[in-house]
């Protein structure tokens, strides 16, 4: 795991970004089309204003909806579906395809059609984040390492719960949904690039863990210690705990 300190949240967006970009044009080089997973969330903010505008031919780019709450419409100010059409997908213009995580009806129906869809299909860049708990996508601790889905029905634990309403996504604890529809654990690692964009220091702890601790089912986001090509971009303030620090960009 390579790790990338930006001297601030925009700084780091910047550099996030730009890498991301990189790895999709390497792709488009080498194959004439490329597959990408987004992450949602307030941590994405920065990387997805700085990602929109990169020279990137995004007609030749499918995206894979990361993660999606189970319960709320697409209306709903906390719907990721929402966020990725609004930050996204209305800036970047025409795209080969965008498969939205569809919970409305039937979660392990949609599960299904999702992992028909991705099955097969060679995942180059991974726009990720890291959750306060640790967690990756929303597969909360202690995460299931070993399903071969790709994607699964999940509970949210109460510390996700209490971020996504510390976030303000949700007038009170309540309101926020107790499932979701998540990638799973095994299907990010097949991705060739993961860049993962973690600011703000209420991830510190989350980020020392993920990088220094051990690789455990109980910080999930600490199995991208095994992956190949993994850049964790990362503000002053998330990599405070770090105890090697990396140098500030």
């Amino acid at each position: 795991m390579h790790i990338v300190v930006g001297s601030s949240v925009e700084r780091m967006g910047e550099l996030a970004a730009k890498a991301g970009a990189e790895a999709i044009k390497r792709a488009l080089d080498q194959k004439g089309e490329v597959s990408i997973i987004l992450a949602t969330g307030a941590s994405q903010f920065a990387m997805l204003d700085q990602l929109v505008k990169m020279d990137v031919d995004w007609s030749k780019v499918t995206c894979f909806h990361l993660d999606e709450y189970v319960g709320i419409p697409e209306t709903h100010p906390a719907s990721f579906r929402k966020y990725l059409r609004e930050r996204f997908v209305s800036k970047v213009g025409t795209l080969k395809a965008f498969h939205f995580i569809n919970p409305d009806k039937d979660p392990q129906r949609e599960c299904d059609r999702l992992g028909r869809l991705i099955s097969g299909v060679s995942i180059d860049v991974a726009f990720l984040g890291i959750g306060e708990n640790g967690h990756l996508a929303f597969n909360d601790p202690p995460a299931d390492f070993k399903t071969t889905a790709s994607y699964i029905v999940v509970g949210l634990d109460h510390d996700c719960r209490m971020q996504q309403l510390g976030e303000g996504w949700f007038p009170t604890f309540d309101d926020v949904p107790i499932q979701a529809i998540s990638m799973t654990i095994s299907q990010i690692m097949k991705s060739k690039t993961i860049i993962a964009a973690v600011p703000d220091k209420r991830k510190a702890v989350a980020v020392k863990n993920a990088v220094e601790g051990p690789i455990s089912v109980m910080c999930p986001s600490s199995i991208m210690q095994e992956h190949a090509d993994c850049t964790l971009f990362l503000d002053t303030a998330s990599a405070t705990l770090l105890k090697k620090k990396p140098k500030v960009q």
